[in-house]
């Protein structure tokens, strides 16, 4: 996706030779104030960039977790090393599944060779992992593209289709294209006139800072609401559909996603506006039938009773905006069970929010 006019992943390597190498990441937490690339020369550092979101959204967390373990190899490629980088990435952060799928992958390459083949061999997978992050989400885009271009007809081509999404599952969460995001995109590529509905999303305020900068910076027309401005516009007949990420599914279709994501589905409904969530196959845990069973990541009180924001004299600043003394409760996640989503939008196609929709679209995978 574009910054600016030029070109830009989430997540890359440098051109440093092999001993050398580090990796690169855009610091999301400055965004959409300042636009600034964080070098990592450490596990330490890409630990920490998962754990306090430098990175975040599922598929970026698998691809630095990958990266992680390269930047383990470059200063030490023992077993014992690859076991406490697995240990201390995994830990980082407990809900996206992905940041789990991707260890294991390098973790399954790297155990059988010899450690000193193991730095060339952890970087190579990692870029592969980004390569493939990004052909999965453009894959995504091209089947979501038919549900816009489908509803575009539906309207009869009167005006812009409508769409509400929450929180970031845009390039910022993936590699590139996005999750959600990537339909809208291609849409907006195809000449569908579209228009985002972006969700604030409190408490990190996702969508107010990272998609609608995103969106801005690639052209793409859209309005800022505040979290509980869905409803009312879907009751208004302002919505046409919604699109959301996924941090986790169950391979019965229930999906994890930032929280308010289940209020939205109500709405969608009641309103009977479809309610489409879009991820790639490493999103899907097929260990776990319920939503009930996936891990809900609670954050620190903070992000509650502090915002940061842009002052006149263009200064970053946080301030508190709750009493003194006020507790707070921060769950970063809520479950959405498959009952209120309408299709499941993957790189391998459209799927009904089913286990057995599911095992036709991944024979291999889902055999836990």
């Amino acid at each position: 996706m574009k910054v600016g006019q030029e070109h830009f992943r989430t997540i890359w390597a440098t051109d440093d030779e092999l001993e050398s190498r580090a990796v690169e990441i855009i610091d999301q937490t400055k965004l959409p104030f300042r636009f600034e690339i964080v070098r990592m020369e450490t596990l330490n550092e890409a630990v920490h960039a998962i754990m306090d979101m430098l990175v975040r959204g599922a598929p970026l967390i698998g691809a630095t977790a990958a990266y992680g373990m390269a930047l383990a190899m470059r200063h030490d490629p023992s077993d014992k090393n690859l076991d406490d980088a697995y240990d201390n990435l995994l830990a980082a952060r407990p809900t996206a599944v992905n940041l789990r799928w991707a260890l294991d992958d390098l973790k399954n390459i790297l155990s059988p060779l010899r450690p000193k083949q193991r730095l060339k061999a952890a970087f190579a997978r990692a870029a592969e992992i980004c390569d493939e992050d990004a052909a999965q989400c453009s894959a995504i885009g091209d089947h979501g593209l038919e549900l816009i271009r489908g509803a575009y007809e539906k309207c009869g081509r009167s005006r812009p289709v409508n769409i509400l999404t929450h929180c970031n599952a845009g390039w910022l969460a993936t590699v590139d294209w996005g999750t959600a995001t990537a339909p809208i995109y291609k849409a907006f590529e195809a000449g569908i006139p579209v228009h985002v509905w972006v969700d604030e999303t409190r408490p990190r305020n996702q969508g107010a800072s990272l998609t609608a900068w995103e969106l801005g910076q690639n052209g793409v027309p859209h309005t800022v609401i505040v979290d509980n401005a869905g409803g009312h516009l879907m009751q208004s007949g302002q919505v046409d559909m919604c699109i959301v990420g996924t941090d986790r599914t169950t391979r019965t279709g229930d999906v994890c996603n930032k929280i308010g994501t289940y209020l939205k589905a109500l709405a969608a409904s009641d309103n009977s506006v479809p309610f489409y969530v879009a991820l790639p196959g490493t999103t899907i845990d097929w260990s776990i039938r319920s939503g009930r069973d996936i891990p809900i990541e609670e954050r620190d009180q903070t992000e509650v009773t502090e915002i940061t924001g842009l002052t006149k004299a263009g200064d970053l600043e946080t301030i508190q905006i709750v009493p003194s003394g006020s507790a707070a409760f921060n769950p970063a996640f809520d479950v959405t069970p498959a009952e209120y989503v309408t299709a499941l939008i993957t790189e391998r196609g459209i799927a009904t929010p089913t286990e057995d929709a599911l095992m036709r679209l991944y024979p291999k995978e889902s055999r836990y």
